[in-house]
């Protein structure tokens, strides 16, 4: 299998990245109840414990406290920030009293967010930030001076975006004092236009794929490193309650059932084998906090093992509901 791009820069990450989105996830705001603190904390450890090093973070995730109870975490053992990878995204703002929810890359709303990050994490740097998404009104060569100037602070190690396609990071490439190391998408068995854009190439299907062609192979020869983002599917495949589900999430629900018995394994290693297997590196980022959830999820280096061509593409037919052109 491809090697990970992020190994080329950082050393030793693991092939699934632990995605800290569900911490605290729902609760109110104020304090961090000793209940989410709890959860919060038995997750990481079991995070920890299978030897997931790369942990993903972004600043609207529970409103900040996911990346407050993660600095928590790191406060009460000061050894483990080396042992790990840190990363984080902003540029997102949400709507207030004033304006409407928009995307901010500015100078200003980047050096905040990084300072207000890391007061979070209880952390002197972040290993990679994100720009979350696109700024139409990104000043790219505002963006590269904010960048160098995070850099040189030593505040950011690396740079890299979420869901940008080849040409804009191609833009701020051109600029940035350093390439973007990552691209992290929304890839997965029920969000399969990254790979319909190419099967369906010449054909009437193509025109409603609404996935950038190119993006992913551009990432490839340029040593992005492509990570998915909700690859689980919300658990669609893996357990979820499928009351009201197409014909199609039933019966591939089905078929990765049948593989994880005769794989030996959790659903959720299949799910996340089928990913892994094709030849981009991808990097799973698992949003589950239930521990026995991601002990499944750690499986998938066994699924990957015995997974066949011919058993992906069986879940490839089967999740896109029809035979390929």
């Amino acid at each position: 299998m491809t090697r990970l791009s992020l190994n080329k820069i950082l050393t030793h990450v693991s092939s699934i990245a632990f995605g800290c989105m569900g911490l605290c996830r729902g609760s109110s705001a104020g304090a961090i109840t000793d209940e989410e603190r709890r959860k919060a904390f038995l997750a990481i450890d079991t995070a920890l414990e299978n030897d997931l090093n790369f942990f993903d973070h972004a600043d609207i995730y529970s409103m900040g406290k996911a990346e407050q109870v993660f600095g928590e975490r790191l406060k009460e053992n000061l050894s483990l920030r080396e042992q790990i990878y840190i990363q984080s995204k902003c540029a997102i703002r949400f709507k207030d009293n004033e304006t409407v929810g928009r995307y901010d890359h500015s100078k200003e709303w980047i050096t905040l967010s990084v300072d207000n990050i890391l007061k979070r994490l209880n952390t002197e740097y972040l290993d990679i930030l994100l720009l979350h998404r696109p700024d139409p009104l990104m000043d790219v060569t505002e963006l590269a001076l904010t960048m160098e100037q995070l850099h040189e602070s030593g505040k950011v190690r690396h740079f890299g975006v979420s869901n940008m396609h080849r040409f804009q990071i191609e833009l701020i490439d051109r600029y940035a004092p350093s390439p973007m190391v990552v691209n992290q998408l929304e890839l997965s068995l029920s969000q399969l236009g990254f790979l319909e854009q190419g099967v369906t190439v010449a054909t009437q299907e193509n025109a409603n794929v609404g996935f950038d062609a190119g993006t992913l192979e551009y990432c490839q020869l340029n040593d992005i490193q492509i990570q998915s983002w909700a690859p689980l599917s919300q658990g669609v495949f893996s357990g979820a309650p499928l009351a009201g589900s197409p014909s199609n999430v039933v019966k591939t629900a089905g078929l990765v059932s049948q593989l994880a018995e005769k794989y030996e394994v959790a659903q959720e290693a299949v799910v996340l084998a089928w990913l892994m297997k094709l030849p981009y590196g991808i990097q799973p980022v698992i949003g589950t906090t239930d521990p026995q959830r991601i002990n499944g999820c750690v499986q998938a280096h066994k699924a990957l093992k015995s997974m066949t061509r011919e058993d992906w593409y069986h879940l490839y037919v089967s999740a896109r509901g029809h035979a390929l052109p």
